[in-house]
């Protein structure tokens, strides 16, 4: 029997399984078409306790060059299943040992506009933590474990305006802004898991990057 995820993850591991795509985004993936791909939710208990792994993709980077997003990327043929890919893209990203991690479930695919992917978030336990650090600088400028604790708190969140004049969720903690596709995702884990907390979002415009 594999081991059981912490108490803290709980709600959200029991919601995981009931949740349709409109309740993680409003960009719902088409009925065909994209190109496929995945990304590792990876919730861990670190040195500030519950943190999610996310990483900072390289200026030199092909997909979403500077930002910060979730360790992840497209298909490839010898992938078995969405979990697969995620857990491949993750070890080459950063680095981490697969055998530490536990996938409790694959979430409903999102639609991520700009760059035309299909994107199916895995929900992730890292049952035992590696060391993890930007392994392909190319692909990867930064690898952080971010506490949850710092993700909700209000003094770290707003909302961003791309110059498109579309305006999400938004985070800022230390050195790393999490906007776009991950934070709006991010957003709605948080509130599901029941870790959110009251905040008075102000709105700024994306810097360039």
């Amino acid at each position: 029997m594999s081991p059981q995820p912490p108490p803290w993850l709980a709600t959200l591991v029991a919601a995981a399984g009931g949740l349709q795509a409109s309740d993680l985004s409003q960009h719902v993936a088409p009925a065909e078409g994209g190109r496929e791909s995945a990304v590792l939710v990876l919730f861990g208990e670190g040195p500030q306790g519950p943190d999610v792994l996310i990483i900072e993709r390289s200026g030199l980077s092909r997909q979403h060059a500077g930002q910060a997003a979730f360790p992840g990327g497209g298909v490839e043929p010898h992938d078995d299943g969405p979990a697969s890919t995620a857990l491949r893209e993750a070890v080459e990203e950063t680095g981490l040992e697969p055998t530490g991690v536990e996938i409790l479930v694959e979430l409903p695919a999102l639609w991520l506009p700009p760059t035309g992917f299909v994107v199916v978030p895995v929900l992730a336990w890292w049952r035992s933590p590696s060391a993890v650090a930007a392994a392909d600088p190319n692909e990867v400028a930064a690898v952080a474990r971010v506490p949850i604790a710092r993700l909700v708190d209000p003094a770290n969140r707003f909302l961003m305006r791309h110059p498109s004049g579309y305006v999400g969720a938004a985070f800022e903690v230390d050195d790393l802004v999490v906007w776009g596709f991950t934070a709006g995702l991010l957003s709605r884990l948080l509130e599901i898991g029941g870790w959110a907390l009251p905040w008075e979002p102000d709105v700024r415009d994306l810097p360039a990057l």
